[in-house]
């Protein structure tokens, strides 16, 4: 196995117990190799929860361009709660397992089809 394999195997545990999800791992796999070269880097691999301006993004740059939805109060509504399914207090929220947890709770995953 290479380190992005690695990598999504932490992915879909991280929704198996922290999210209480079952992951489908083809969908979890398109999100990661959507996420690029940001998943090896310690920073960009992570979404600061609490972050205004770090939520800001992930609503303009996945929700609107990646997922083509329409800004409005429920992308911002729909992020909190997928952070909060996640946990607060976890301190390693990915970037992949947030994505993938957007993409579930939008219908988008036409989007990787």
């Amino acid at each position: 196995m290479g380190k992005r394999d690695d990598l999504i195997a932490k992915y879909a545990d991280d929704l198996r117990t922290k999210c209480n999800m079952t992951p489908d791992m083809d969908l979890l796999t398109k999100v990661t190799i959507g996420c690029g070269p940001a998943i090896y880097n310690a920073d960009a691999s992570t979404v600061a929860g609490s972050q205004p301006e770090e939520l800001e993004t992930v609503k303009n740059s996945f929700l609107i361009k990646k997922l083509g939805l329409k800004d409005g109060p429920e992308l911002m509504d729909a992020i909190h709660a997928v952070i909060k399914t996640y946990g607060q207090s976890e301190r390693n929220k990915y970037r992949a397992v947030i994505y993938y947890m957007l993409t579930k709770h939008f219908g988008k995953e036409s989007v990787y089809s």
